[in-house]
């Protein structure tokens, strides 16, 4: 199953920021999606990041299976501070260099996709770390990432600062980013400067935004869940695939009482 949308603005524009502004996904992850091969336009295949969609065509959102038994790659990793989601610069490290047989976790007789273009669904920025999700799969790109997804996304935050009850309150609802409204966050204080935050949106590095809007600076920030999956006991550093309950459950997750 694919997704689709046509472009009805008046004037032609990227796609990666039309998809960024249409809360589909973030520039870097539609330049992920481009390079693996994902998008297409019309019915042809995207290759070039700085394409533009012109008004009245149609933009294809593809899974990456090519045949019957043709199954789209998703993999669960623990990703390090230091490492990119996606699309590398300069000398940067991408999570997919992560894949590898010495870091794959308790999962015998699976293969390494080598070679493979997987697209983050959900980036995490270079300097936190936790559950990544990579995928070539585009019904489960829509799941967790989609303009009309429900999935949340839970994180461990610590923090610096002057942390108060009025503090953890503006981080709960009423925060502005890029001019427009934040969804209501859950902000629960564990303990001394640790936060539990969940989040029903990916801005562009969101949580440290919110904290920086009220006077706090992120110390680390650890993802600990994206809907029903969860980061658990995998060793950071290390990749395991994506079970097909696992699947199922966040695509089920992204519609819930469908």
């Amino acid at each position: 199953m694919a997704w689709t949308r046509v472009y009805t603005e008046a004037e032609p524009q990227r796609i990666n920021r039309w998809l960024a502004q249409a809360g589909v996904c973030s520039r870097r992850e539609a330049e992920a999606l481009i390079a693996a091969g994902r998008l297409s336009i019309d019915g042809a295949r995207v290759g070039d990041p700085g394409r533009k969609i012109a008004p009245g065509e149609t933009l294809t959102l593809e899974d990456a299976a090519s045949g019957p038994d043709a199954a789209p790659i998703s993999v669960v990793v623990n990703k390090p501070v230091g490492i990119v989601s996606a699309q590398p610069e300069g000398r940067q490290v991408p999570a997919a260099r992560l894949l590898t047989r010495g870091t794959l976790w308790g999962a015998d007789g699976v293969g390494v996709p080598a070679g493979e273009r997987l697209a983050p669904l959900g980036r995490l920025d270079m300097d936190s770390r936790g559950l990544l999700l990579l995928s070539q799969d585009g019904v489960l790109a829509k799941a967790v990432i989609g303009p009309d997804s429900r999935v949340d996304k839970q994180y461990v935050v610590q923090v610096s600062g002057p942390l108060d009850d009025r503090r953890i309150a503006r981080l709960r609802h009423g925060l502005r980013l890029d001019g427009r409204a934040l969804k209501p966050a859950r902000v629960v204080r564990i303990a001394g400067q640790r936060l539990d935050v969940t989040l029903w949106e990916g801005r562009n590095r969101q949580i440290r935004r919110m904290c920086e809007a009220v006077g706090l600076d992120v110390v680390d920030l650890l993802r600990v869940r994206i809907g029903p999956l969860q980061l658990a006991d995998l060793p950071e550093g290390r990749w395991r695939p994506l079970d097909p309950d696992e699947r199922s459950a966040l695509v089920r997750a992204a519609t819930p009482g469908r």
